[in-house]
């Protein structure tokens, strides 16, 4: 089995290994973590015939430049609009390609989206905690964030070859810039104007944006009266509002409790794409059921799965997908 080696050449802030997150113990105070584009990080282990909570690098605005020292292995990209070059051969923001000793890749942002995945076809190694390499960024614990000088093993690293080029990622655009919200739980601490102005008026995306949430600017949602609640369990996508009347939509690092109102919930279905959006950009609110909500989750699953389905195929050896196929369909004579 053979090895490859990578050194990190520049690494923006928040960039950072992560896998499919460490779920089941936020009730000990332990933060999920794992990607913030669960959809982009998936597709970029399809695409390799990964396992699909596999260790890849999320890759911020700050963006990323890897050195390959010894060895070859191919990569795929997924997630935002992001730019990436091979020793300064431009390739898709969206691709399989292989990097071999003594190439450079290189990736920046690009027209749209905050976050991109780096995977590799091979076993990335990548410090554990919890049973997870997930990056929780406040507290760098897991796989950690990529810093200059650092150097980077993959393991069992394999060429595929016939997997380079451009992936047919027919969903991967810029997010539109209305989110669904299912109102509450704490609705009720806030005058129907309040409400209304969530729902009608538009909200930016502020600079105070990680991992953990992010702030927007906008019309203020200031509660009834002065709160005294106790803290309860939070759920990534809780819009929760602070003193100052201004939302917070917690991401995938948010704290486990918190005891400010939370005037409505994202809808599971919209936050990668909310995740995609960038500081100062400009978002809509619009409320739907619960029951709306359930069904667009179920719609976007379905969506997520199909794109799955064929980025992996796609990652099968020829001969698999040619077993696969029905090469005589409407041959009537020999």
């Amino acid at each position: 089995m053979t090895s490859a080696i990578l050194a990190v050449a520049e690494a923006g802030p928040f960039v950072t290994i992560q896998d499919g997150g460490r779920p089941g113990l936020m009730r000990f105070g332990v933060p999920a973590s794992g990607p913030m584009d669960r959809a982009g990080f998936r597709y970029a282990q399809a695409a390799l015939g990964n396992r699909q909570d596999a260790a890849a690098i999320e890759i911020s605005l700050g963006g990323v430049a890897l050195d390959c020292l010894d060895g070859s292995v191919t990569i795929a990209l997924a997630g935002g609009g992001f730019r990436a070059a091979i020793d300064g051969a431009a390739i898709a923001g969206s691709s399989v390609a292989t990097l071999r000793a003594g190439s450079r890749l290189t990736i920046r942002p690009g027209d749209w989206g905050s976050w991109c995945y780096l995977a590799f076809a091979g076993r990335l190694n990548a410090t554990g905690w919890l049973g997870s390499a997930a990056t929780y960024s406040i507290a760098d614990l897991g796989g950690g964030g990529l810093v200059a000088g650092q150097r980077l093993v993959v393991d069992a690293a394999e060429i595929l070859s016939d997997r380079e080029g451009t992936l047919p990622l027919g969903d991967a655009v810029r997010p539109p810039d209305r989110v669904r919200v299912v109102l509450g739980p704490q609705q009720h601490f806030f005058t129907p104007e309040a409400i209304a102005r969530l729902t009608s008026e538009p909200y930016t995306l502020t600079d105070a944006y990680d991992r953990m949430g992010v702030r927007l600017s906008g019309p203020s949602l200031g509660p009834l009266a002065r709160l005294d609640m106790p803290s309860e369990a939070l759920v990534r996508g809780s819009v929760q509002v602070a003193g100052d009347g201004l939302p917070t939509i917690l991401l995938a690092d948010h704290q486990t409790t918190g005891g400010y109102p939370k005037i409505a919930t994202l809808i599971s279905a919209d936050l990668d794409q909310l995740a995609q959006r960038r500081a100062g950009d400009s978002i809509r609110f619009v409320a739907v059921t619960p029951e709306a909500a359930i069904a667009a989750a179920r719609q976007r699953h379905a969506r997520v799965e199909r794109q799955v389905a064929i980025l992996r195929e796609g990652a099968l050896p020829l001969e698999a997908r040619l077993m696969r196929l029905n090469l005589v369909d409407g041959v009537v004579r020999g």
